[in-house]
């Protein structure tokens, strides 16, 4: 035995990490526990061979105690009361006692963990039974993540891109979505779960980018684009990689698959109006002029690459809390973000990407300019506050590309939390019924317009959200509108008044009706007006919630 045995001295437990594969990656570290130890200990399934032990053969020695541990189950089925789980959970805890029973015998025990051993390792159902009980070391190893980047020869992540790791047994819509919010990933476990991996992929717009990589550093070892992988070879030790994001190759986009877009170009709002859609619209800056096309520059894309692509986003409320993974999928993706200055710089500067920011009363410029770029092969993000299709971008973008000199520019639109449905998320539930959205603004329509829907609203007892309430010139429509809104509500009726929801001025209170004084009104709230069936009620510990009923009374 190379391990001190002292009577009633319990022995050191191991997790040792070989890593990938390649014996020749095994640590300074790792080598010298395993030949220490008195007892190495190791998984395999019931055909009896171990990968990892395979890996350390080299520094087993013939009067070490091997313990081989068994699984009773991988993938079949089984006849256990518990289950597949059930039967796990029963394994688990026999090879721990078999374990402690060494430990406690005052032997040195090393548990093999390709890998690394708390990285999606066996060891790890060890280290949860045992490291309380005993001395325990854990003894890291290379994953199979740095080994498959290394393989595929590129850059994993860079700067400050995010890397998102994921088992290929997920949902395939969660993949689909956590892969369309990322910058770069690894999708581990792949096997039977190869062909819903693929889907995913295809889904989020990723798969002309991603990489497969099988077996890296062993025997067998095989490296490839993931879109022409024989789903019929993929073994269980492959992953799936999509790399950074950062000065790499622009794939084209797979044929039938969504582009991805990627960083939001903060959109732009009707002019004199709040962000499009947005509960936390900064006040109108300075007319200035509208955002010139640039010079084509080396690395500019042209219309020959065929895949450009206009998609207009919502970057909901306030920060990055409220995008969605579609969204945030389509703002990394992209070679070109375009919007209103204040929304653009709610999103991260990304290498490469190049901004495009303007004012906010030049709606339609800006569609132009970013119809024209994807025109020439570039891949825009317009990008709005809110949803842009609430009194946001997507009308301005939409309108322009029905024009004939932009028939053939895909143009997507992607959702985003709008002001009204944050609001009232903070208030409770006042939009639990039907109701209107109207603007306040008279930019764009008359005032006998915006007077006569609000008493059409009012007479139908509908909730009512008011987006662009109010301005430094514009003080006058709260007011009007409260007073036209008494004719036809009590004066007690709970109005909403939502101001930068999300922001670092986040304010959401609840006043009456006749309560509601416009100088406290401005372009960051939104108001939502109860109808006569909106409830405000103050609970136990003095929140003060607000909720339409769904069930609205017999006449």
């Amino acid at each position: 035995m190379s391990g001190q045995q002292r009577a009633g001295v319990p022995g050191r437990l191991y997790g040792v990490g070989l890593g990938p594969g390649d014996p020749s990656l095994m640590t300074v570290r790792a080598v010298e526990v395993i030949a220490e130890a008195d007892v190495v200990a190791y998984h395999s399934a019931r055909h009896g061979r171990s990968i990892a032990r395979s890996i350390a053969a080299a520094h087993i020695r013939p009067d070490h105690v091997e313990e081989a541990l068994v699984y009773p189950v991988t993938t079949e089925t089984t006849d256990h009361p518990g289950g597949y789980r059930g039967a796990l959970e029963e394994f688990y805890a026999e090879a721990a006692a078999r374990l402690a029973a060494h430990l406690d015998a005052g032997r040195t025990v090393a548990v093999l963990a390709e890998g690394d051993p708390l990285f999606y390792g066996s060891y790890m159902h060890m280290h949860k039974r045992l490291a309380d009980r005993y001395p325990t070391e854990v003894v890291p190893g290379v994953t199979s993540v740095s080994a498959a980047a290394a393989r595929l020869g590129t850059p994993l992540v860079e700067g400050e891109e995010v890397l998102t790791i994921l088992p290929g047994t997920l949902p395939e819509e969660e993949l689909t979505a956590r892969l369309a919010a990322t910058d770069s990933a690894v999708v581990m476990k792949l096997g039977r779960t190869f062909p819903a991996v693929r889907r995913a992929f295809e889904a989020s717009g990723r798969l002309p980018e991603a990489r497969y990589v099988e077996r890296a550093t062993m025997a067998g070892e095989r490296t490839g684009d993931l879109a022409g992988t024989d789903p019929g070879s993929v073994p269980y030790f492959a992953v799936a990689v999509l790399p950074s994001r950062i000065d790499a190759p622009r794939p084209s986009p797979a044929p039938g698959s969504p582009a991805h877009p990627d960083s939001p170009a903060p959109g732009s709002s009707a002019p004199g109006s709040p962000a499009p859609g947005s509960s936390a619209p900064a006040s109108p800056a300075p007319d200035s002029p509208a955002p010139e096309s640039p010079a084509p520059d080396a690395s500019a894309p042209d219309a020959e690459t065929g895949s450009g692509e206009v998609v207009v986003v919502g970057t909901g409320p306030a920060g990055p809390l409220w995008l969605t993974p579609e969204t945030r999928g389509a703002l990394a993706a992209a070679d070109d973000l375009v919007g209103y200055t204040t929304y653009l710089d709610r999103v991260p500067v990304r290498p490469g990407q190049r901004r495009h920011g303007s004012d906010n009363k030049v709606e339609s410029e800006r569609a132009e300019f970013a119809l024209d770029l994807a025109r020439r092969g570039h891949r825009v993000a317009v990008v709005s506050g809110g949803d842009p299709g609430v009194f946001a971008m997507a009308t301005a973008v939409l309108e322009v590309a029905s024009q004939d000199a932009y028939a053939d520019v895909p143009v997507r639109v992607l959702p985003g939390v709008t002001a009204a449905n944050a609001a009232a998320a903070r208030a409770g539930a006042p939009l639990g019924h039907d109701y209107a959205t109207l603007s306040l603004s008279d930019r764009l329509k008359p005032w006998e317009v915006i007077a006569e829907r609000l008493r059409a609203a009012a007479s139908a007892d509908l909730v009512i959200a008011l987006y662009n309430p109010g301005s430094r010139s514009r003080t006058w429509q709260v007011g009007k509108a409260r007073d036209l809104l008494l004719e036809h509500r009590s004066p007690d009726t709970p109005v909403v008044l939502g101001r930068d929801v999300g922001g670092p001025a986040e304010s959401v209170r609840t006043v009456r009706l006749a309560d509601l004084d416009p100088a406290e009104v401005d372009m960051r709230t939104v108001l939502i007006v109860g109808s006569s069936q909106t409830r405000w009620v103050r609970r136990g510990g003095g929140e003060e919630i607000v909720w339409t009923p769904r069930r609205y009374p017999e006449a």
